[in-house]
């Protein structure tokens, strides 16, 4: 896929480089933006493309008709809303804002200047996720009962010193890092929730956010999803389970440090005996990134709404907002 389009990326940190790579085998990448000068420049130099070091430089660029905001919590709202009431697209890396009251902002904007805004949930993008999901929708294990997944890594030494441990800067710590992409894989698999409960935890690294997450889910349409995100185990897992009435998926990894990404199906033999299992692995290199752009450029030139939407990013602050208050209170809340 080719396409013209014309795109600035504002944060050249981890995220920012793999949308550059992403944008260049599709699109008209102009211009990197951020406020680190040595950084920026080093990843303008790879793609050739100019630099800056101020957004307002983007947003006032009349070239530029699509915007990726890949920044740290704090600024994604506010570059957003600039960016989109300088009539450009956006794409914002979730978490969409620090919460759902940012989330909202950015919507309101949307809705004034009649842009498209995709979040950036690159998950649904991973071949193992996305086969699952045409597997559930087709019927293949009947219809959905309960979802398990498990989201985590170790950080690192010095980890209580970066970005994601300052809350004024993060807005929160593990939930809106892996958290949010749990709670969007599961809406997208089973509906919006009506209801949860949380349990946040600071276990071990010396920071005000939390390391750790157990929450449920419980979705409108009555399925149940229990997930743990964790920044204390120590080696990097993904795992999402799905249990349906007629059989299971399993999906484990993410390539790389993840480990290879696999998807094991079971489905129920005639007799209710165990499930003949089927694996298959997906040992390429990650090519969500790519994905999910082309999904975005689809959805700006046909008028659609991409997958993994502006809404998919409102809800899932919606219910982070939830989780938080769940645990602050100690007991159920109900989202309205």
């Amino acid at each position: 896929m080719s396409d013209s389009m014309k795109v600035a990326i504002v944060g050249a940190g981890l995220i920012g480089a793999k949308r550059a790579e992403a944008v260049i085998q599709v699109s008209d990448l102009k211009l990197i933006c951020d406020v680190d000068s040595k950084k920026v420049k080093d990843l303008s130099d790879n793609y050739n493309v100019a630099f800056c070091t101020g957004y307002k430089e983007v947003v006032n660029d009349n070239r530029i008709e699509v915007v990726i905001v890949a920044t740290t919590n704090k600024f994604l709202t506010p570059i957003s809303v600039a960016s989109l009431n300088a009539d450009k697209h956006v794409l914002c890396e979730k978490p969409l804002g620090r919460n759902s009251s940012e989330s909202r902002q950015i919507e309101d904007s949307a809705k004034a200047s009649e842009k498209i805004v995709k979040t950036g949930f690159n998950h649904r993008f991973h071949p193992a996720i996305m086969k699952a999901k045409g597997l559930v929708d087709f019927g293949e294990i009947g219809s959905i009962i309960n979802i398990r997944a498990r989201y985590g890594h170790g950080g690192r030494p010095g980890y209580e010193n970066e970005w994601r441990c300052d809350k004024d800067i993060s807005g929160g710590g593990e939930l809106l890092d892996q958290g949010v992409h749990l709670i969007d894989l599961c809406r997208w698999f089973s509906g919006d929730v009506k209801e949860v409960y949380g349990k946040t935890l600071t276990a071990y690294w010396p920071i005000e956010v939390e390391d750790n997450v157990f929450f449920l889910l419980n979705h409108k349409n009555d399925v149940i999803s229990q997930c743990h995100v964790s920044w204390t185990n120590w080696k990097n897992i993904f795992s999402f389970e799905i249990y349906g009435t007629e059989g299971f998926i399993h999906i484990d990894g993410l390539g790389g440090s993840y480990g290879v990404e696999t998807l094991s199906v079971g489905v129920r033999t005639a007799d209710s005996g165990a499930p003949t299992i089927k694996k298959e692995s997906f040992p390429g290199p990650d090519e969500s990134w790519r994905l999910e752009w082309e999904n975005f450029v689809h959805a700006i030139r046909d008028g659609v709404v991409p997958n993994g939407s502006l809404e998919d990013g409102v809800e899932a602050n919606r219910v982070v907002d939830a989780i938080y208050e769940s645990s602050r209170l100690n007991k159920p809340v109900f989202l309205t």
